[in-house]
């Protein structure tokens, strides 16, 4: 199972390749702007899930995103950015007005520099399973989520000491502050 969705991963791989080789082929590379991203993935075992699991985990909940730009180079950022961001991000690629009641913000900065300050480096996402609203955030350092506002389970993880998050710290007195602090952030998911 593990190896077949590898091999269709290194399929649409090959294909994103093959879109980008006819633009340049067809000379419509320098005034095309190419967003290709996915859904979150399944577990592969991970966390005991076989599925495309509704999880809060960071294996659950990131998604692919590739972004060819005229002019661009191949680089990436360890930015955290959303889906919501690709909406200001293509009209200000294309020189389009950005409506006011739009979320989210140009990833330009970033296409340019994939180490340019980007303030408020956060990303939230949110699931609904088995009647129980799941939210997360996930900071550079952190990703906290709870279920249910905590009611129902809550996970802290220190993405750089852990990052297959195998130490939930959500109950350890000594970030408490740091729950906190997430907590609020969580309060800014309307």
């Amino acid at each position: 199972m593990i190896r077949a969705y590898w091999a269709s991963t290194s399929f649409v791989d090959a294909q994103v390749g093959r879109v980008l080789g006819a633009l340049e082929r067809l000379g419509l590379k320098d005034n095309t702007v190419v967003v290709f991203w996915g859904d979150h993935g399944y577990h592969l075992g991970e966390k005991g899930k076989w599925s495309k699991a509704y999880s809060l985990f960071e294996v659950g909940t990131r998604v692919p995103l590739v972004i060819a730009v005229p002019g661009g180079r191949a680089q990436a950022t360890t930015r955290n950015v959303e889906l919501l961001d690709l909406y200001p991000t293509l009209a200000d690629l294309c020189g389009l007005p950005r409506p006011a009641d739009i979320r989210g913000r140009s990833l330009a900065p970033l296409l340019r520099n994939p180490r340019a300050r980007w303030n408020d480096d956060q990303a939230f996402s949110v699931t609904l399973f088995q009647n129980k609203l799941g939210r997360a955030v996930r900071t550079q350092r952190f990703r906290y989520a709870e279920w249910d506002e905590g009611r129902a389970g809550a996970m802290l993880f220190d993405e750089t000491q852990d990052p297959h998050e195998l130490k939930n710290l959500a109950a350890d007195p000594a970030r408490a502050k740091t729950v906190q602090e997430l907590k609020e952030l969580l309060k800014k998911i309307p």
